[in-house]
C-alpha cells in the first residue's frame, strides 16, 4: 500500500501546508484518511475526488474536516468526462457526536457509517481496527492491515499517550503518530511529544515512525532527535507534504 501525505499540520493550516490528511491506495482503491484543510486541491494531483472509494475519519476537530464540506460539493457538482455523477461516497466515522455523524450524510453524494459499534470494518482491501484515544472529544486510532501482504499502518489520529497503544502498535510496518509537543510536555490530555511516540515505538517493535500532527513553531529536527533516542532500532523521519511512503 502507498501512504501520501497531504497536510501534517495540527490545529491549523500555514505555508502552503494544510492539516491531518492522508492518501491510502492499494489495488486502485483509494481512500481518504482524515480530510483536513487543503487536502481537497492536494489530493487532486494523485486522484480525481470523483474517483475516491472511500474516506475515514478519526474525529470531528475542524483539523481533520476541514475539507470534508467542499468534498461533498464537489461530488454533488462535478461529472466526470462522460457526464456522469460520482458513486455514493462511504465516510466512516463514530457517532458519538449525533450532530457531526449527520452531516456526514448528503443525499446521492455520501453516506455516514459508524465503525464504533463493531471492533473491526473491512474497507476495498483493507482490514481495519479502531481504539479510542485520549483526547477532549470522542478520537479513534486506527490499526490498517493490507489483507494481501499483511502489512500493517496504525495512525495514532490525535492523543494523549495511552499503555494500549503499545499493544495495538505491535510490529507495525509504519507509525503515523501524532506529535504536537516537544519534550517536556508527557502526560498531556490531548497530544503527545516526540519522545512519547518513540517510546511506543520501541516497545511495540514498529519499524518505521512518522511523525505528524505537528506543531507551527520550534525546530522539528528536536522531534527527530527526542523521538529517536527512545528507539534507536526504528527510522524515524517528519511528515512531508507530498511525499509518498510504500509500505
Amino acid at each position: 500500500m502507498k501512504l501520501t501525505v497531504l497536510g501534517f499540520y495540527g490545529g491549523y493550516p500555514t505555508d502552503n501546508i494544510g492539516t491531518s490528511s492522508y492518501l491510502l491506495e492499494s489495488d486502485n482503491f483509494h481512500l481518504l484518511l482524515d480530510a483536513g484543510s487543503y487536502s481537497l486541491l492536494t489530493m487532486e494531483k494523485y486522484v480525481d475526488p470523483l474517483e475516491l472509494d472511500a474516506v475515514l475519519l478519526s474525529h470531528y476537530h475542524h483539523d481533520h474536516i476541514a475539507d470534508l464540506g467542499v468534498l461533498q460539493f464537489t461530488r454533488l457538482l462535478k461529472r466526470d468526462e462522460h457526464g456522469n455523477r460520482a458513486h455514493m461516497l462511504p465516510i466512516y466515522c463514530h457517532n458519538e457526536d449525533a450532530a457531526h455523524f449527520e452531516q456526514m450524510t448528503l443525499e446521492n453524494v455520501s453516506e455516514g457509517i459508524p465503525y464504533n459499534e463493531e471492533p473491526k470494518l473491512t474497507i476495498g482491501p483493507f482490514d481495519i481496527e479502531h481504539l479510542k484515544t485520549l483526547h477532549p472529544v470522542p478520537c479513534y486510532a486506527f490499526r490498517i492491515t493490507e489483507r494481501k501482504t499483511g502489512k500493517v499502518l496504525v495512525y495514532t489520529a490525535d492523543s494523549g499517550f495511552i499503555e494500549d497503544f503499545i499493544p495495538f502498535c505491535e510490529s507495525a510496518d509504519y507509525l503515523l503518530a501524532d506529535s504536537n509537543f516537544y519534550k517536556g510536555m508527557e502526560n498531556h490530555t490531548v497530544h503527545m511529544t516526540a519522545k512519547e511516540c518513540g517510546q511506543i515505538a520501541s516497545k511495540a517493535g514498529v519499524s518505521n515512525l512518522i511523525l505528524s500532527h505537528l506543531p507551527q513553531t520550534g525546530d522539528w529536527n528536536n522531534l527527530i532527535q527526542q523521538a529517536q533516542e527512545e528507539c534507536p532500532r526504528t527510522t524515524v523521519q517528519l511528515a512531508e507534504k507530498d511525499k509518498h511512503y510504500n509500505i
